[in-house]
């Protein structure tokens, strides 16, 4: 087959695009820092990027949910602690109106900061966060304890709020206020009370305190399941933020380039190049040959 000067020309002219177009992939590269700029580049690196990625988004999303989870268990701990505190006050009030030598007018005082007490245990148990009660559970818009009428009524929903905090697996985050903030827990307040209020002897008021270590072993009850979960929450996110630092380095695998090794391809192909120009320019200069052809 006889070769032309033109058939040459093509040739070269092919060759100089090929290493021209591989000079811009390598540029843009090193600008964007990816070695993946569009699907074309590598399809089946595309692939396994967009798998990486789409991890990636659910996995921050689980901590979107852990960080939900923590602030439904935080909120209820440290309402149910303050629960204790006032609990532990009451029970200090009712050994003391348990001494046979109180007088009327300190047991009525007695009384009313029982009765204060009481009231605060319902702000409690009703305690709102960003509009949602705590303590009854999915009914997250309404109040669980009733307190309008002047007679304590508890309507609270043993359906726990329940986050799924990795594929397929949920945990209940919400106390159960049935279990603390009980009708009962609220009849023994009132029922000492009454007591206080009707003058009832030392040893009667005295044989409540058992109704008071029971109100106070609900509260010691939930805060230690709270404690329970937030030590497998924690457990759980460690793991979660190990996942994700996978996922990140191999989705860097995938798309990062080595910029060292990058700034050095380009130079070289950049050298390739100008060798390139020069040798096809005198490749394609015209001649005598061209016309005759």
């Amino acid at each position: 087959m006889r070769v032309t000067q033109s058939m040459i020309s093509q040739h070269t002219l092919r060759n100089m695009s090929s290493s021209y177009e591989k000079l811009m992939n390598l540029q843009e590269q090193a600008t964007s820092g990816k070695k993946l700029n569009r699907p074309s580049d590598d399809p089946i690196s595309a692939v396994k990027s967009l798998n990486y990625r789409t991890n990636l988004n659910e996995n921050n999303q689980y901590k979107e949910n852990f960080t939900e989870a923590y602030k439904w268990l935080d909120n209820s701990d440290g309402s149910l602690e303050e629960a204790n505190k006032v609990m532990q006050r009451i029970r200090e009030l009712t050994v003391s109106a348990s001494n046979g030598t109180k007088l009327e007018d300190e047991r009525e005082a007695i009384r009313l900061e029982v009765s204060g007490l009481k009231e605060h245990l319902v702000s409690i148990a009703n305690k709102n966060i960003e509009g949602k009660f705590l303590f009854n559970g999915i009914n997250t818009g309404q109040a669980p304890v009733d307190n309008k009428s002047g007679t304590i009524v508890v309507g609270a929903s043993e359906k726990p709020i329940s986050i799924e905090l990795s594929k397929g697996l949920s945990i209940d985050v919400s106390t159960d206020g049935t279990d603390v903030f009980s009708q009962a827990f609220f009849d023994n307040l009132t029922k000492l009370e009454q007591s206080l209020a009707e003058g009832s002897s030392g040893e009667e008021i005295g044989d409540q305190l058992s109704a008071m270590d029971e109100n106070i072993n609900a509260i010691i009850s939930a805060r230690t399941l709270i404690g329970a979960r937030t030590n497998r929450l924690e457990i759980m996110e460690a793991r979660l933020n190990e996942q994700g630092e996978l996922l990140e380095k191999k989705l860097s695998d995938v798309e990062d380039i080595d910029f060292e090794k990058a700034i050095m391809d380009l130079q070289m192909q950049e050298t390739v190049q100008r060798a390139a120009l020069a040798v096809g320019a005198k490749i394609m200069q015209p001649s005598l040959v061209d016309f005759l052809a």
